[in-house]
């Protein structure tokens, strides 16, 4: 069962990787920082069509980062709160590990430059 958790952890890490990848993606989590926003406005300054930007939207809300909602006529997007919660912990257990092994390194190059 552990083995099938990590894939499904492994899963959800590359979809928040591929959907960071693209700068435009980037962009719409920058500017839904700011709050909720209409996909028409996010659409607006782009050089790209409704359609285009509303697949951008669609590979974010599959990696969890953002969710859609209607609202009365319109469709609203925004961040999710935990959307970067399993990029972030491997991000950190990757750097525990490498602060470990530099800290292993630097003693041991210590002890060797005092003759031990």
């Amino acid at each position: 069962m552990a083995i099938v958790n990590k894939m499904v952890e492994d899963q959800a890490l590359d979809r928040a990787y591929a959907a960071l990848a693209d700068p435009t993606r980037r962009w719409l989590l920058e500017t839904l920082r700011q709050g909720d926003a209409r996909i028409t406005d996010l659409a607006a300054p782009l050089p790209m069509t409704f359609a285009g930007v509303s697949r951008h939207i669609g590979v974010l809300e599959s990696a969890g980062l953002v969710q859609r909602d209607v609202r009365g006529r319109e469709r609203w997007v925004s961040l999710r709160a935990d959307g970067l919660t399993t990029a972030q912990q491997w991000i950190n257990e990757q750097s525990n590990f490498w602060s470990t092994r530099a800290d292993a390194l630097a003693d041991r190059l210590r002890r060797k430059g005092n003759g031990q």
